[in-house]
């Protein structure tokens, strides 16, 4: 495993969807992470990042899915993605948007 500098190394960027978008409401937040952080780093890096107090990270591995492009065929990539679920009363209002 590779020791991470930064908190950017960790949390690579957030994951906006309708579904995200409903998760929020409920005080989960979604980032895609790289592949080899484990729970403590993700929870140390999303406290850090946003100023706020994790409760649980859950996580799983985004297999990719096979995609073509005329006669070519080929996969997206695989990747990483995080859920976090924050402490009552905490908000990430970056991620917040027009909620």
């Amino acid at each position: 495993m590779v020791k991470k500098e930064f908190n950017y190394d960790v949390v690579i960027r957030p994951v906006l969807t309708e579904k995200t978008y409903l998760l929020m409401g409920e005080g989960k937040y979604t980032f895609e992470v790289a592949k080899d952080a484990t729970k403590p780093e993700i929870k140390k890096a999303v406290e850090e990042l946003f100023n706020v107090k994790v409760e649980k990270v859950y996580t799983m591995n985004v297999k990719p899915k096979p995609k073509r492009l005329g006669r070519f065929e080929g996969k997206t990539r695989s990747w990483k993605k995080a859920i976090v679920k924050l402490a009552e009363g905490y908000v990430i209002k970056e991620l917040q948007g027009n909620l």
